[in-house]
């Protein structure tokens, strides 16, 4: 009979469901003779050695009990953690004793017990964080941990004998190369937007007639799926390259980083107008009434008093942006546009799961990392004084 005033917590006891049947019916890693072939599915105990398959199961179930019993927010993330840093030393070691010596052909992944595992003990995590609400800066020094803690077990090698890890260490320098692509991409158009959608943002602020039409003509932007508005663009810039030699010299053509540019502007200007004409909204009357009391002109008034009290909103619109650019510049590989998406789309045709990881695992690790970052960076001007 169940103790009386023991609470079980409803998400806590969904997770540990999911966890457990993955663990029981699902395997833990696969064993591949190459990249290509499919491999023999081996639970915990036949992938992991026994101490580190043990010290895992151990850390599956005091997160699992936390996670069922305990409502203290704190403890919650330290299990959950503990759980993620147990899982990821479990498959390393399988990758590790599984894989023959010297031996640089077979592939070892994780199983999808692996992935389920890690995706239920991060939702834990992430719970945890929610009920704990930490600080900006706190928020920032726990990704900065995590980031920091990563690329120290990638330094050592832990997980060098895993499949995505024979993965990168085949295309090391093509995946440097892609990875500075796609952050130009995300980040040079973001940077083109802003220097339009801002002022336009201020423009249909001030200008009432304008705002209805122009949201509206952004908004059906919006609407038209990516891929489509890449094939839309790729006639008008090829015929462009072709009659203006001038236009080809600069790097304009209809496939390429030209139409994926433009696509990411176009994609961008809705987010960062609507944020800065919601933010200029929300600007006190009163303190724009002092300034113009004060004899601030309208220029004045505009960049001492209603940019900086809308800013939050306004960068609001940019980590939309930023987080959607980061994934649709993924699509823009299959234009020639390059960046992480190459290795998604690649391994698709190549029915290599792993190659597709490897684009796949860097583009969710830089989205989460810009929206944390400029989350923290909204919230902390939110809460400075006006």
């Amino acid at each position: 009979m169940m103790a009386r005033g023991l609470h079980i917590d409803r998400l806590g006891a969904l997770l540990t469901g999911v966890g457990a049947a993955a663990l029981i019916w699902l395997p833990f890693a696969v064993f591949k003779q190459n990249r290509i072939m499919p491999g023999e599915a081996l639970g915990l105990f036949a992938a992991v050695p026994a101490p580190a398959a043990l010290a895992c199961l151990i850390a599956l179930i005091l997160a699992a009990l936390t996670a069922l019993t305990v409502r203290h927010p704190k403890l919650r993330f330290t299990m959950a953690l503990l759980g993620i840093v147990l899982l990821a030393a479990a498959i390393a070691a399988a990758g590790n004793a599984l894989t023959p010596a010297g031996n640089r052909v077979v592939r070892i992944a994780p199983g999808a017990a692996c992935w389920l595992l890690l995706a239920t003990l991060l939702l834990m995590a992430a719970d945890a964080l929610a009920r704990l609400r930490p600080r900006p800066l706190t928020r920032v020094l726990l990704l900065s941990a995590c980031v920091a803690g990563a690329a120290f077990a990638f330094r050592l090698g832990v997980f060098d004998h895993l499949s995505v890890m024979r993965e990168y260490a085949v295309n090391a320098e093509r995946f440097a190369r892609e990875l500075r692509t796609h952050l130009w991409l995300s980040l040079g158009s973001l940077g083109a937007a802003l220097c339009l959608a801002l002022p336009l943002g201020i423009l249909c602020h001030r200008v009432p007639r304008l705002r209805a039409g122009t949201l509206v003509t952004l908004n059906l932007v919006q609407t038209i799926p990516a891929i489509a508005l890449f094939g839309i663009l790729m006639a008008p810039l090829a015929a462009l390259a072709a009659s203006v030699p001038l236009a080809a010299r600069l790097g304009i053509h209809g496939i390429g980083a030209a139409p994926a540019v433009i696509a990411l502007f176009l994609y961008s200007l809705l987010p960062i107008v609507a944020n800065t004409v919601i933010g200029l909204k929300r600007v006190s009357p009163a303190a724009v009434e002092a300034a113009r009391g004060m004899g601030m002109t309208a220029s004045q008034v505009l960049s001492r008093i209603e940019l900086p009290l809308a800013l939050p909103v306004v960068l609001t619109g940019v980590r939309i942006v930023l987080v959607q650019n980061i994934g649709l510049v993924t699509i823009a590989a299959l234009i020639g546009a390059g960046g992480l998406g190459a290795f998604v789309f690649q391994g698709i045709g190549q029915t290599a799961i792993d190659l597709v990881l490897l684009g796949a695992l860097p583009i969710v690790a830089l989205a989460f990392a810009a929206s944390v970052l400029l989350d923290a960076l909204v919230e902390t001007m939110e809460q400075i004084p006006p």
